[in-house]
Formats: structure tokens, C-alpha cells, sequence
């Protein structure tokens, strides 16, 4: 057996529709991955499209997956007010996944759409098994006062975090004294000379496996 990429949608009357593209391993480990798009991107990043399949080739279900702000809109920042559904939209695609995969399930966001996951996740423990943070908005660029960690004393899921070294929204040192505010177990893996979109010319043939490995090891001794 191949791997395998196709078209995924889950959409029950009344509730919020789960759209994007599943990835189903040769060899599965039991375990799933929901991945998802920040504010200005789509499921169709290459980021997520990468990861997905450096996570997939490590024998995971991933499905990566647009937000419904996404949804709604193909272009343009998530409206005022969309935080809520986005996080119901994330809740629904984890539910979606557990159909899938006999394993654990995982939830990872670029951006935005990780700081979403964790909204849920400290809102709803026990949710998903672990997160994937992929350059946390950890605040607005060249404003670090408005620091966006009132809910990481109440996030109990265990996270890695990947962040550029040159990323606006947050620097190393910032990221290293936030993810201290989190009582679950934490990693911060720091991509040199990345910004905010994390993947770049020059390192687009090596992150994929870098985060895929940092999180197997991480996550490989919680069992």
C-alpha cells in the first residue's frame, strides 16, 4: 500500500463542515494529526502541505483542513467574531479524525489557526492529545505588551512549539518565558533565520523532517 492523498469533507446536517485533504500513511501508527492554515493562508499552504506529508511518511493520519472563516471567504483575514466557529470548526475536525485513526489525536496550527488550538484545547481539556504550534502569534508585530497568554495558565494539553528565530510576532526569548506559563509539557524548537511564515527557499528541504522528528520524540515517550 501507498500512501495516499484525497479530497476529505465531513459535513452532518447542523454542524459545522470539516473540508480539506486527507493523507492516510502506507504504514499507519494508529495516531492522527489535524493541521491547520493561518489567518492569510489555506490548507493549500506549503507549509502545511510539507508537513502533512513529512508527518504522513512517519506513518501519521493527517488531515489538513480549512477553517471556516476559510470556508466562508477565500481571501482575507478571519472577520471579527469568527474565533468562536474557528475553534468549533477544530473541535469538529478532531472529532472527525478519531473516526479515522484507532490512535491518539493531534492538533497543530501555523499562526492563527494554532492559536485557535489552544483556545480549544485549554477550554476543552482533554480535547486532542498534544498540539503542534507552528510560529504562535505570541503578539502583534512590534507590540510586545499585548502579549496573547491569558489562557496558557489553563492549558493542560502538552505542546511543541516551532518558531523562527527572526519571526515579528514573538522572539526566542519571548517564546522561551511564554510557554513557561503552560502547566502541561512543553518544547520550543527555534528554526534559524525563519520568520513568521517558518518555511523559506533555504530551508524548505529540512524543516518538514525537523519538526516531524522533534514531535515523534516528544510525543513517542508519552505513551
Amino acid at each position: 500500500m501507498k500512501s495516499e492523498i484525497r479530497p476529505f469533507s465531513d459535513e452532518p446536517a447542523g454542524e459545522t463542515p470539516v473540508r480539506g485533504f486527507l493523507h492516510t500513511p502506507a504504514n499507519s501508527s494508529g495516531d492522527g494529526l489535524v493541521l491547520t492554515h493561518g489567518a492569510g493562508a489555506n490548507c493549500q499552504s506549503p507549509l502545511l502541505v510539507a508537513l502533512a506529508n513529512a508527518f504522513c511518511d512517519a506513518g501519521m493520519t493527517v488531515l489538513r483542513c480549512d477553517l471556516p472563516f476559510r470556508q466562508s471567504r477565500p481571501q482575507g483575514p478571519p472577520q471579527r467574531g469568527s474565533a468562536e466557529r474557528d475553534q468549533q470548526g477544530l473541535r469538529r475536525a478532531v472529532e472527525s479524525i478519531r473516526q479515522i485513526v484507532p490512535g491518539r489525536a493531534f492538533l497543530g496550527g501555523h499562526s492563527y489557526g494554532g492559536r485557535q488550538a489552544t483556545l480549544l484545547a485549554a477550554g476543552a481539556p482533554g480535547v486532542v492529545d498534544g498540539l503542534l504550534l507552528l510560529s504562535y502569534p505570541l503578539h502583534p508585530p512590534k507590540r510586545p505588551s499585548e502579549l496573547r497568554t491569558a489562557h496558557f495558565p489553563s492549558l493542560q494539553t502538552p505542546a511543541l512549539f516551532v518558531s523562527g528565530t527572526r519571526d515579528g510576532f514573538g522572539t526566542i526569548e519571548e517564546m522561551t518565558a511564554a510557554v513557561k506559563l503552560l502547566p502541561a509539557r512543553t518544547q520550543l524548537v527555534a528554526i534559524e533565520g525563519a520568520g513568521h511564515e517558518l518555511m523559506t527557499k533555504r530551508n524548505a528541504a529540512e524543516l518538514p523532517a525537523i519538526v516531524s522528528n522533534a514531535f515523534g520524540e516528544m510525543f513517542r515517550s508519552a505513551r
